[in-house]
């Protein structure tokens, strides 16, 4: 079953992509969730990207998109070679970080599987 996953803890799909709905996509609020649903469904066709996600349930700053980026990268486990994402935060210092991190990964699984 291929599905795409999306990762805000404030907006609806329709807020950033303008034809789909949170029906097109898993939606998922916290990192907790995004990683039980990545390791329940497998790895995603399409990944969109939030940073910021909020507080937790103890009002501390939540784990944040970085966070899961870093998650999916170090500790997953899973083949990211044919990773689609997309980084829609707000926060353009964590998007790059986002962006930069796991470009960077896609790119080295790339180059390691050509030799």
């Amino acid at each position: 079953m291929t599905y795409k996953l999306f990762l805000d803890d404030i907006r609806d799909v329709n807020m950033v992509y303008k034809k789909l709905t949170n029906e097109d996509f898993i939606v998922v609020r916290n990192s907790h969730d995004f990683k039980k649903v990545i390791l329940e469904k497998g790895l995603p066709e399409l990944i969109s990207f939030d940073n910021d996600l909020g507080l937790d349930e103890n009002d501390q700053v939540a784990e944040d998109g970085y966070a899961c980026a870093k998650w999916l990268v170090y500790e997953s486990g899973i083949d990211l070679k044919n990773l689609k994402f997309n980084v829609h935060s707000a926060n353009p210092v964590a998007s790059k970080q986002i962006q930069g991190l796991l470009d960077n990964y896609i790119k080295h699984l790339r180059s390691q599987a050509m030799n």
